[in-house]
C-alpha cells in the first residue's frame, strides 16, 4: 500500500510541475505577443493569397514557400515584441495589462529576453531570405521600425508615436505578397494603406481606453496630451480615408465590395456617433471592437472571394 505522505507528496510535486509548466507558456506568450502575431498572420496570410490570385500562380505550387513565410513573419513579429518587452520594462509595472510580463515579475532575466528577441529576429530574417530577399528586406523594415523607431525613439516622446508604428504593422501584407511576387502591383500597395490608415483609430480607440494608465507611465499618447474631443476628430478622419481603397480592389467582385463598403461607412457612423455620446469609454470600446471585426472581415473577404470557386 501507497505511502499517504509520499502520494500527497507526489501530487503536489505534478501540481507544483503543471503551474510552473503554465506559467512558463503564458511567460511566452505575454512576451511574443501572440494577439499581435495572429493579427499580422491574417495579413500576410492575404498579402500571399491575392499575390498567387493576381500571378495566376497555384497555391500547391508555393505550398513551401507559404509555410517559410508565415513563419519568417511570425518569428520577425515575435522577436519585435519581446525587445519591445525588454526595453519597455521600466514603465511596463505601471500598466495593468503589461504588468504580469515576465520583464516585470522577474520569472525571466532581462540579458535572457535580450537575446532570445535578438536571436528570435535573426531566425525570421533568415527564414524569410528562404523565399526572396524582397520579402526579408520588408520584414526588416518592419522589424527596425517597430524596435527602433516606434519603441526606442517616439513611443515616450511624441504623439505621432502611433503613425510611426502603424508603418511597421501595415508591412506584412507586403511581406506575404513578396514572397509571391518580389515586384508587387498596386494591390499589394492598397493592402499596405488599408493596414497603415486603420491602424491608428485602432490603437487610438484603445489609448482612450487606457488613458490613465498611460499618462500614469508617462507615454504622450493623443488622449493623454490633447484629451478625448481631439482624438475623436483624429479617429474620424482616419477612418474617412480607409473609405476610397476598396474601389482599387474592385477586380475583387461585387460582394467584396459591399462588404468593404458596409464596414468602412459602419465604422465612420460609428465614429461620428462619438461626438454626440456622453460615455466616451463606452464609445471608445465600441470603436475598438468595430476596428478588429473590420480587419478581420475585410481581409477574409479578400481570401474567399478569390477561392477557386465561383461565387
Amino acid at each position: 500500500m501507497d505511502n499517504p505522505r509520499t502520494v500527497e507528496s507526489a501530487s503536489t510535486e505534478m501540481i507544483q510541475t503543471k503551474t510552473n509548466d503554465h506559467s512558463l507558456l503564458a511567460d511566452i506568450k505575454s512576451l511574443i505577443k501572440v494577439g499581435i502575431i495572429n493579427s499580422n498572420l491574417i495579413t500576410t496570410f492575404a498579402g500571399f493569397w491575392l499575390a498567387l490570385h493576381y500571378t495566376g500562380t497555384l497555391f500547391f505550387d508555393q505550398w513551401v514557400t507559404f509555410l517559410l513565410t508565415m513563419l519568417g513573419t511570425a518569428l520577425v513579429i515575435a522577436g519585435g515584441c519581446i525587445l519591445n518587452n525588454w526595453y519597455d520594462r521600466d514603465i511596463d509595472p505601471i500598466m495593468s495589462r503589461t504588468s504580469n510580463r515576465p520583464t516585470v515579475t522577474g520569472t525571466m532575466s532581462l540579458s535572457f529576453i535580450k537575446t532570445l528577441g535578438i536571436s528570435v529576429s535573426i531566425l525570421g530574417f533568415i527564414t524569410l531570405l528562404l523565399t526572396t530577399w524582397q520579402a526579408a528586406l520588408w520584414g526588416a523594415f518592419g522589424w527596425f521600425v517597430y524596435v527602433v523607431l516606434y519603441t526606442m525613439w517616439t513611443k515616450r516622446k511624441y504623439t505621432i508615436n502611433t503613425v510611426v508604428g502603424s508603418f511597421s504593422g501595415a508591412v506584412p501584407p507586403l511581406i506575404g505578397w513578396a514572397a509571391v511576387d518580389p515586384g508587387l502591383q498596386l494591390e499589394a500597395l492598397i493592402l499596405f494603406l488599408i493596414m497603415f490608415i486603420w491602424q491608428t483609430p485602432h490603437f487610438l480607440a484603445l489609448a482612450m481606453k487606457k488613458k490613465d494608465e498611460y499618462k500614469a507611465a508617462g507615454i504622450p499618447m493623443l488622449p493623454v496630451v490633447h484629451g478625448f474631443n481631439m482624438t475623436k476628430r483624429q479617429i474620424v478622419v482616419y477612418v474617412a480615408c480607409l473609405l476610397p481603397l476598396p474601389i482599387y480592389l474592385a477586380s475583387l467582385g461585387t460582394v467584396f465590395l459591399i462588404t468593404a463598403y458596409v464596414l468602412s461607412i459602419g465604422w465612420l457612423a460609428l465614429g461620428i456617433a462619438g461626438f454626440f455620446m456622453k460615455d466616451d469609454y463606452k464609445w471608445a470600446t465600441w470603436m475598438f471592437i468595430f476596428s478588429l471585426n473590420y480587419l478581420t472581415i475585410m481581409f477574409f473577404m479578400m481570401v474567399i472571394v478569390t477561392l477557386p470557386f465561383p461565387f
